[in-house]
């Protein structure tokens, strides 16, 4: 009984009836690798829960954060159920679009890319802890390892059936593979340098997303080669990516090459710093840590007015560049999108001064403290996804780059911004955080975000991009308030109180009935 009740608890069975949900609605060439990738993340989960205890455990040397789970099947399954979901979603429009074949199938391509890279991960996972199983997990590491093996030749299978074998399927496979190279690299980094940040499960999801989505940047690029526009290519992307989405991705691509960009210029003038230095002998620590920050300005501003518009007009077409661009979208026959902007200036500024100035001078606690700015997410997003769907995108996209600017120069300290920005930062943050990273605000914008952004384009559901502020904005924070204030009763020694679990399953509950808006009930 006492094993039944360990296997089975209330997260394992909120994830494992969405993704049978999913499962059930697909065909089932997809549905077997979702449920084999489930089989498997439920087993990794289980081994590192028993083996997290032991002292000797190869997984300890990764830092994740305190008290929380780990979380692996809810991070490995995530990504693939909302990716066929979607594929769901557009087999219902193919008898009628004639560019549904195209977008499905390259859709299709991203579902097996992140399976693949979940499974990589997963099989990283397994091979740390055989390196010192115990007879306890002993078995449970064999079932994991079975559901890998037998997930790889699915997948193999699969595209041998459908390319007739051949060079392409190999190249499909080898394309696809790297993938899972990439994540399980990604996923090292992340937890070896950004200690006590996620979970693994949270990194698992992180690392798998980041992949995907540069793989589809690159798709995307060499797709406008001449020597990938060939009939015998296997990279064929829909042409029916937007403009907003384009300018998206191009802003972000340069946003996360800058740290290449500013780390090997760092070096550079190091380097001819210590030239100098052989003349010199001494330069003052100021002076070193403004012209490091002149690099990085000069870092950033490369990337924004070279490299990001010659991706944008390479993949798009667009002739002008991505700041015109945006300035031409926001001012032309734009007054409802001048307003809104307003509005939202208007509730950040309050939002932020009323709450800033609560942290420093009352006793609120900084969980609740930053439940508000959930409200605040409500507030400021459900009138755009009403009346400016597109602009929200890009909205989305532009909050996202700022938040990504802000917090390279708060972790590089530069001048003279870094020190204000760790500041005001600080002001909110708890032991969720870590000591590097401040990722909270980052997972409010992505879990409101990423729902709109994938339902973009076709969409039969309305309440589709309405699930991140649902789940979030109101879910989240009425368990987080209620279990606080009134909850007495705790259910695990690390979890939270009766009154949070129970607003939790709520919260669990609408975010499954807003994401199956996505298929055909």
């Amino acid at each position: 009984m006492a094993s039944s009740s360990a296997l089975l608890t209330g997260e394992r069975l909120v994830v494992f009836l969405f993704a049978a949900r999913v499962a059930l609605a697909a065909p089932a060439r997809l549905a077997a690798p979702l449920a084999l990738l489930a089989g498997a993340a439920l087993a990794v989960e289980l081994a590192v829960d028993r083996s997290a205890a032991a002292p000797s455990s190869p997984l300890r040397r990764f830092r994740t954060r305190p008290g929380a789970s780990s979380g692996i099947l809810l991070g490995a399954t995530t990504l693939p159920c909302v990716m066929l979901a979607r594929l769901i979603q557009l087999s219902r429009i193919l008898p009628t679009d004639p560019n549904g074949a195209q977008e499905f199938a390259y859709l299709e391509m991203q579902y097996w890319a992140v399976s693949i890279s979940c499974v990589s991960v997963l099989a990283f996972f397994l091979w740390h802890l055989c390196q010192s199983a115990n007879n306890e997990i002993s078995k449970t590491l064999k079932y994991g390892s079975l559901m890998v093996v037998l997930y790889l030749v699915t997948f193999l299978l699969f595209f041998l059936v459908k390319t007739d074998g051949g060079l392409l399927a190999m190249t499909k496979n080898g394309y696809l593979l790297c993938h899972g190279v990439a994540a399980v690299i990604l996923i090292k980094h992340i937890l070896e340098k950004f200690p006590s940040c996620s979970s693994f499960g949270e990194g698992l999801l992180v690392s798998s997303g980041l992949v995907v989505y540069f793989g589809d940047i690159l798709a995307r690029t060499l797709s406008k080669m001449e020597f990938s526009a060939s009939p015998g290519a296997f990279i064929h992307t829909p042409g029916t990516q937007s403009e907003i989405a384009t300018v998206i991705q191009g802003f972000l691509l340069g946003l996360f090459l800058l740290p290449l960009l500013y780390k090997s210029s760092l070096q550079v003038w190091v380097y001819c710093r210590t030239l100098g230095k052989q003349r010199t002998q001494a330069i003052e620590k100021r002076v070193e840590k403004r012209a490091g920050s002149a690099v990085f300005y000069v870092s950033l501003l490369l990337v924004l007015l070279f490299l990001v518009p010659s991706w944008t007009r390479l993949v798009q077409g667009l002739e002008v560049h991505p700041f015109v661009w945006v300035l031409n979208y926001m001012f032309t026959n734009s007054d409802e999108r001048l307003l809104l902007c307003a509005y939202w200036i208007f509730v950040i500024c309050v939002s932020i001064r009323r709450f800033y100035s609560i942290s420093k001078q009352s006793k609120t606690e900084r969980i609740l403290l930053r439940k508000y700015y959930h409200l605040v997410a409500v507030l400021i997003f459900s009138p755009a996804v009403i009346f400016q769907p597109a602009f929200l995108d890009l909205a989305f996209g532009a909050a996202f780059a700022l938040f990504l600017i802000l917090e390279m120069i708060r972790v590089w300290e530069v001048y003279p911004l870094g020190h204000t920005i760790h500041q005001f930062m600080n002001a909110f943050t708890d032991h969720r955080d870590s000591e590097i990273l401040i990722i909270s605000h980052f997972s409010l914008l992505l879990g409101c975000a990423l729902p709109k952004w994938m339902s973009s384009g076709f969409n039969d559901r309305p309440l589709a991009p309405f699930a991140g502020i649902l789940s979030l904005g109101i879910g989240d924070t009425m368990a987080s308030m209620i279990g606080y204030k009134y909850g007495v009763l705790r259910w695990s020694k690390t979890g939270s109180e009766f009154g949070f679990l129970i607003f939790l399953w709520s919260f669990r509950t609408c975010l499954l009935i807003t994401y199956a808006c996505f298929l055909k009930c």
